[in-house]
Parts: structure tokens; sequence; C-alpha cells
């Protein structure tokens, strides 16, 4: 199908050619001429109007874009970043390795011959919803709780200080359920041997609340399977028998590996700065997005 533009330009061409196939039909030639004509006023109009249309869309986009800009500019400036973060950076041997536009950190040390590496991802706060369904049926049983209690102070106090009751406990169950919905922060943590054993332990953790919590321990004879560098290592490692959840262990042999993750420098600072510094990261990253998409629209 032509487009609008090739059939205006064709438009004359096929006229004239039909004029000369048909010599003694004049008037009708003019008429068509004219009719012709006629065809590329409203096809250009049309075209001419899309153009102001996309332009005024684009630049209402580049303008909300901007405004966003601002916003996340405005937040950068009232806020302060974490303590936690210079505190962590300035007293632990774990290295940073933060690549702009990317949505994994890693943490790097050497402890003796070993080499560790913790992997965790802004991912983890963006695609959280702490009103999915799992945490939607635990905060209904807080809720009807507290309305319980809320209703019975109602019955017992009259006027004010029954409204005064509800408000207090409207206000705790908002800082309950705040400190409880705090996204989890995935870990992935390696631990290698360089030139001493080709294997590899691979521990799956969670950060939150200023918590270690160790979900999932593995073994690899491979410690490329363990890091998970390429999808052939992805595929090498669904099949490996890992080793059972970390969680169906002998009670003695959790704390034992626990400790030996705490010498390692996996403590509560850094439960308390993985979380903090992913909230930065995000912000930081959203902004880049933003300037990257008002860029290529203005451009």
């Amino acid at each position: 199908m032509l487009s609008v533009r090739t059939f205006a330009r064709s438009a004359p061409r096929a006229v004239a050619r039909l004029s000369l196939l048909r010599p003694a039909a004049r008037p009708s030639s003019a008429f068509v001429k004219t009719s012709s004509a006629a065809m590329l006023r409203p096809a250009r109009a049309g075209f001419s109007t899309s153009v102001f249309r996309r332009a005024e869309a684009d630049g209402e986009l580049s303008a909300k874009l901007e405004s966003e800009l601002q916003i996340e500019e405005d937040m950068k400036a009232s806020e302060q970043e974490p303590a936690s973060i210079k505190d962590f950076l300035n007293n632990s041997a774990f290295k940073l390795v933060d690549t702009p536009g990317q949505e994994v950190v890693k943490l790097e040390r050497s402890f003796g011959d070993e080499k560790i590496t913790i992997s965790f991802s802004i991912a983890d706060i963006t695609n959280y919803d702490p009103y999915a369904e799992d945490n939607a049926m635990e905060d209904e049983g807080i809720e009807d709780d507290v309305l319980e209690s809320g209703n019975a102070q109602r019955n017992g106090q009259a006027g004010s200080r029954g409204r005064a009751a509800e408000e207090e406990l409207d206000e705790e169950l908002d800082e309950d359920m705040e400190e409880e919905n705090a996204a989890p922060i995935n870990l992935s943590i390696v631990v290698e041997k360089p030139g001493k054993a080709p294997g590899a332990l691979n521990i799956d953790a969670t950060a939150q609340d200023g918590n270690i919590v160790v979900e999932n321990l593995f073994y690899y004879d491979d410690a490329k399977v363990a890091r998970v560098e390429s999808p052939e290592a992805a595929q090498k490692r669904a099949d490996v028998y890992p080793g059972p959840p970390f969680g169906s262990l002998d009670d003695d042999l959790q704390v034992l590996m626990e400790r030996f993750l705490e010498e390692r420098g996996i403590t509560q600072a850094l439960a308390v700065f993985v979380p903090d510094y992913v909230d930065v990261k995000e912000q930081r990253e959203y902004t880049r997005w933003l300037s990257n998409v008002k860029a290529f629209i203005d451009a």
C-alpha cells in the first residue's frame, strides 16, 4: 500500500497520463486534475497535523521527565546518605564493585587463601510488593487484633478519649506494618580457594532488619558454576545436586556455618549496609534512567 506522501506525489503524473490517453476528454481531465489537487490538500494537512501532535506530545513527555528529575534531585539534596554506608566501606575489608547502569552490585575481599564475592541486586527493592498476597494475609491478622482492641477501647471510653486511643492504635499499626514490610535483599555469597581447590561454596542468604539469614548452602565442584557468569554455567548449576536446605541441617552445624560467615565479615554491619546501599543505588539508577530517556526524547 502506498503511503500518503507517495500517493500525493504520484497523483499528478497519473492525471497527466490520463489526459494523454484521452485527448478528446479535456473537460473531464480538468475535473480530474481539480479533484487530485483537492486530495493533496487534506493529505498534507493531515501530515502536518500529525507532526504537530507528535511534537506536542514529545514536549509534554519531556516536561514530565524534567519534572520527575527535579523531584529526584530535590530529594537527593534534602536527604543525607545513610551513615551505615560510609561506616561499612571505611571499616570493612570488602571492596565495592558498582557499575553505573547495572542492577547487580558486588562486594569482594580476600580472606587468607580465600576469595569471597557477595552479589546483590536493586531488583529486589524495585520488584518487591509489600502488599502481596502472603503479606496481606499476615497483615489481616494484625489488623483484626488491632480493630478488636480498638473497639474494646472505644466501647469503654467516650468522646475525644476514644478517638485519641483509636488514632494511637492506627499509628502503632502503621509503624508495625512499615517495619515488617521492609524489602529483604537477597545475597549470593561465593567462597573460593583459587589454586588450592577447584570447587566453591555458594551461600544464599537475605539481609533484612539488620540480620543475615542463611537460606541455602550449596557446594559445586566447579567454581565457575557457583559464580553463574554465563548461560552455560547456569545450566550446569541447574543439573547439580546442591545439598539440603540449610534449615534442615543439624542445629550445631547451622550455628558453626553462621560463625564461619561472621569471621569473613558477613555480619550485622553488612546486613545494615546492603539495604541502605540498595536504596541509594536504586534512586541513582532511576535518575540516570530519567536523564537518558529525556535526552533521547529531546534529540
